[in-house]
């Protein structure tokens, strides 16, 4: 057995076993196999530890184990050759060879088992012939015999001398004692025991000699093979040899060439990379300045994408330049700064945009400036820019009511300001149109106030939404690119692949020489400049140095109006959809703040007029005039910001309804002092009220205006007509007439208060009824006014004017139906009961004046006798009666009435008169008493 540096050991095999074969195929692979060396030589005077030589060949293996150059015997025979760090470790499968697997002799083993079934079958039917020699046997057993007698201690596999009960047993301790005169006896027992260990030691030796010559052919066989393998191996070193030397000439001729050319390509790539460095460093060092420069100009958004471009070169192609180790914290720290200094500059822009004379025709104070702020504040994410600006509109919605009421005040001689200090007292004492002038000039800049304020907020929000389409847009352009450079990837990676597969170095030149100059290309065309030097302090032509500040001065100069925005938007723009758009409906919301702001300005400084009950007492026209006024600005509002503030239009309604509280108290007191004067005559009409009576024929409510110029005064009539009916009416109706309208009059002018106009116009309408029943009916106005007694005339001429206002209840009714919501109509019940009521006392109007007769009949034909003369003196004042009834009432109540007036009278005489004869027994019999009755009455 050898072992050298790269050889295997020699497998063992049986007697019968063929190590080698005699012709060797050179076709097939054959693993080499190094010679064993035939001769130990001296010592080694090579000191070359890494090249073989014949010194490192052993003969056998006690030469091996037995070396004593080594200080020690090594634990493992193959250091010897490996070294003493010598590790096994596990050898790595091979690539190029399956894993090989029970499944794969799967096949074989069907095949082969039907045959090995027939075997086994023939072995147990015919054993096999006995082969072996008679004398072989023979042999075989007398070497068997023999080594019985060597002992079975020695052919145990732990035999170890160094183990004492071993060693005892081998060598008994007795047969060397010399004491007691027994030295001869102990030497020829020493003798016998050494003759008896070298007998056993010839056995083993014969032994080992006749299996040595057993196996004498194949011992000769594999010499004999050792020399062919050497002369084989002979032969193949030369053919590697020559094999080398023509590699070695192809390389040369073939391939240095081209190699060379490789590498001088990478040579020159790698000499552009570095140029492009440096410029790109040059470049990068003359940031700080170039932003200096920008932030003189208030360029923040080309200093902040200088700084965001320069921060990306330093984390991507710069990273690791110890020279730029400070420059990326001194950027954000200038990148800071600019932050402070955008809100800052953004304050004072809104301060200088809202306080600036709103007699200015400008709607917009430097666009270009707003457009680069708010892309500036998008780009830092400082999204609250929008707090500073309502809070600036708070402030200078204050400042416009107080400058306003200064410059009014101002203008009052009679106001002493020396003595009123506090500028509300001062606005106090203005008298309601100076202070009526005052809120329509706070009404007017605050509308100009809020036109400024939405034009801004427009340009805003039209900066917010062209980030948010170029975000759009931008994730919609990478999402086909990316579907793009996946396509193009594939195709990519088969090439490239294909490369590998046939060489490394090809695909290395590959990816140098094609796809780096891309990326160059890409570096040097965003970070050269056109001549291709350093960008100096002198010279900002570099795109690094250019591309953000001066094409930012062009977008933002371009971006005048709303539809350029979306130029100067850039990549850097971090923001996402949802932040985007809950920006652009925060300025909405703006907006509409902003309208609530003047809103609850103009709330306070009507109230701070109101402390005295200034609002209260206004009389109707200045009322209707300062809602229209409110109305039209609440309009205004709704219509520039697009939803309506309701602390003003609160405001208007709730002076509304206190106006309306006083509006009615002031006319049902008037109505009440004009019933307790009434003196329930008839009236004339004047012409006034006959035009007002007119305006109503045609369906509408409205008061009359009154003619300027016209100096011809007419003459009053007698009665009121209405329709071409005929109405003699008292004072107070033609008065209450006139209120009624002015109710309707008031609803048209203020809407907000029609239900409670109707329900304060149904409270009067009542009143009148109960009050007039009171004073006529029930003959208060005896005691209110001093009446004598209460005439058929009076009641006559109550009745009629009951009728005129039940025939204006109708129109006044489809008046308010008119100017109801459909959910309020249920609040028009009140006018039916109003006419019921009405009728109710008509009717018991009529049962008086028959009632009245009644009684006159029962008086006077109590007393009636049936004698002369005829006619007698009872019938003859029962028509006087009458007449006068007739007399009284027929100038006041329609023919129609006055008839089924006096059908039921004439009827209760009828009554009253059989009542009478049936009490006198008069009977018509055509005698003498019948002759008596005289002329009756019909």
């Amino acid at each position: 057995m050898a072992s050298s540096h790269s050889s295997s050991p020699v497998p063992q095999g049986s007697s019968r076993d063929v190590f080698f074969k005699k012709e060797v195929d050179p076709t097939k692979h054959i693993r080499p196999v190094q010679s064993l060396p035939d001769v130990c030589p001296k010592e080694p005077t090579v000191t070359d530890q890494h090249r073989w030589t014949i010194y490192h060949s052993k003969v056998n293996l006690p030469a091996a184990l037995n070396d004593p150059r080594l200080a020690k015997r090594e634990s493992d025979f193959f250091t010897k050759t490996w070294g003493l760090d010598f590790v096994d470790t596990e050898v790595i499968p091979s690539f190029y060879l399956p894993q090989i697997s029970k499944e794969h002799f799967t096949v074989y083993q069907q095949e082969i088992s039907q045959k090995e079934k027939t075997h086994e079958r023939c072995k147990n039917i015919c054993p096999p012939k006995d082969t072996f020699d008679r004398t072989l046997l023979h042999t075989h057993d007398k070497s068997r015999t023999d080594l019985e007698q060597v002992p079975k201690i020695f052919m145990k596999p732990d035999f170890a001398l160094d183990d004492s009960l071993t060693f005892n047993s081998v060598l008994p301790w007795s047969h060397f004692n010399t004491a007691g005169g027994k030295g001869n006896r102990d030497a020829a027992s020493s003798k016998l025991l050494q003759e008896k260990l070298s007998h056993y030691l010839d056995i083993v030796e014969v032994n080992i000699a006749h299996q040595i010559s057993l196996r004498s052919e194949a011992f000769f066989h594999a010499m004999t093979s050792q020399h062919e393998l050497q002369d084989y191996l002979k032969k193949t070193s030369q053919a590697v040899k020559m094999l080398r030397d023509k590699i070695a000439q192809i390389d040369k001729v073939m391939c240095e060439g081209s190699l060379h050319i490789l590498r001088l390509a990478l040579t020159r790539n790698n000499c552009v990379k570095v140029y492009n460095k440096l410029k790109l460093m040059a470049t990068v060092h003359q940031t700080q300045p170039t932003v200096q420069v920008l932030l003189s100009t208030s360029e923040f958004v080309g200093a902040l994408d200088l700084i965001a471009t320069t921060q990306e070169v330093l984390q991507q192609e710069l990273q690791g330049i110890h020279s730029f180790r400070h420059l990326g914290s001194q950027l954000c720290e200038l990148e800071k700064l600019i932050d402070k200094m955008m809100i800052a500059e953004f304050s004072t822009y809104s301060h200088s945009d809202l306080n600036r004379p709103l007699d200015d025709d400008c709607q917009i104070l430097e666009e270009e400036r707003l457009v680069s702020l708010v892309f500036g504040l998008l780009k830092q994410r400082k999204l609250n820019f929008l707090e500073i600006y309502s809070e600036e509109m708070i402030i200078t919605a204050k400042n416009i009511i107080k400058q306003c009421v200064i410059n009014k005040v101002s203008q009052i001689e009679d106001i002493d300001t020396d003595v009123i200090v506090k500028l509300a007292d001062q606005m106090r004492m203005l008298n309601f149109p100076q202070w009526f002038d005052l809120l329509k000039d706070i009404f007017s800049k605050f509308t100009i106030f809020l036109q400024r304020v939405k034009a801004t907020l427009n340009i805003i929000h039209s900066v917010v939404l062209s980030v948010l389409d170029k975000n759009r847009r931008t994730r919609e352009l990478e999402e086909i690119s990316q579907q793009k450079n996946a396509a193009k990837d594939n195709s990519l990676d088969t090439e490239v692949a294909y490369l590998i597969h046939e060489g490394l170095f090809i695909s290395d030149a590959f990816n140098e020489s094609e796809l780096t100059p891309i990326a160059i290309d890409t570096t040097s065309q965003r970070n050269a400049s056109p001549n291709s030097e350093p960008c100096s302090s002198d010279s900002v032509s570099e795109p690094e140095c250019t591309t953000d500040s001066s094409s930012s001065k062009e977008q933002t100069s371009s971006s005048a109006t709303p539809g350029c925005v979306d130029m100067m938007v850039n990549e850097d723009m971090k923001l996402t959809d949802l932040e985007l758009e809950k920006l652009a409906n925060n300025i909405q919301e703006l907006l509409y703040s902003a309208s609530d702001i003047c809103h609850d300005r103009a709330v306070k400084f009507l109230m701070s007029r109101a402390k005295d009950g200034f609002l209260e007492k206004l009389n109707s026209t200045e009322f209707i005039t300062l809602s229209r006024l409110m109305e039209t600005f609440i309009l205004d509002t709704e219509h520039i910001c697009g939803r309506k503030s309701m602390s003003l239009l609160g405001a208007l309604q709730s002076q509304a309804n206190k106006f309306v509280n006083r509006f009615h108290e002031e006319r049902k007191t008037k109505l009440s002092l004009l019933l307790d004067n009434e003196r329930w005559k008839q009236a004339d009409v004047p012409a006034e009220f006959q035009d007002l009576v007119d305006s109503i024929s045609d369906g509408k409510i409205a008061l009359p205006e009154k003619k300027s110029g016209v100096t011809e005064e007419r003459k009053p009539a007698e009665v009121l007509i209405v329709e071409g009916q005929q109405y003699a009416v008292v004072g107070t109706v033609l008065l209450l007439i006139r209120i009624i309208l002015e109710y309707c009059q008031c609803v048209d002018n203020i809407p907000s208060v029609t239900t409670d106009m109707l329900t304060r116009l149904s409270d009067l309408l009542k009143y009148f009824n109960s009050r007039s029943c009171q004073l006529v009916l029930g003959a208060g106005a005896l005691q209110v006014v001093g009446l004598k007694t209460i005439t058929t005339k009076n009641l006559a001429l109550s009745s009629r004017c009951l009728q005129l206002i039940v025939h204006y209840i109708p129109v006044i009714r489809a008046h308010f139906e008119a100017r109801l919501q459909p959910k309020q109509y249920s609040m028009l019940r009140h006018f039916d009961h109003i006419t019921k009521d009405y009728h109710d006392h008509i009717a018991e109007i009529s049962a008086k004046l028959v009632a009245i007769m009644d009684s006159l009949f029962d008086k006077l034909l109590s007393k009636y006798e049936v004698k002369a003369p005829v006619p007698s003196a009872c019938f003859r004042n029962i028509c006087k009666q009458m007449a006068k009834m007739h007399e009284a009432i027929f100038d006041l109540l329609p023919e129609e009435q006055t008839q089924m007036l006096f059908l039921r009278i004439n009827a209760s005489y009828k009554l009253h008169l059989k009542k009478q004869l049936s009490h006198l027994n008069v009977i018509n019999d055509g005698g003498p008493q019948n002759g008596y009755l005289g002329v009756l009455p019909t």
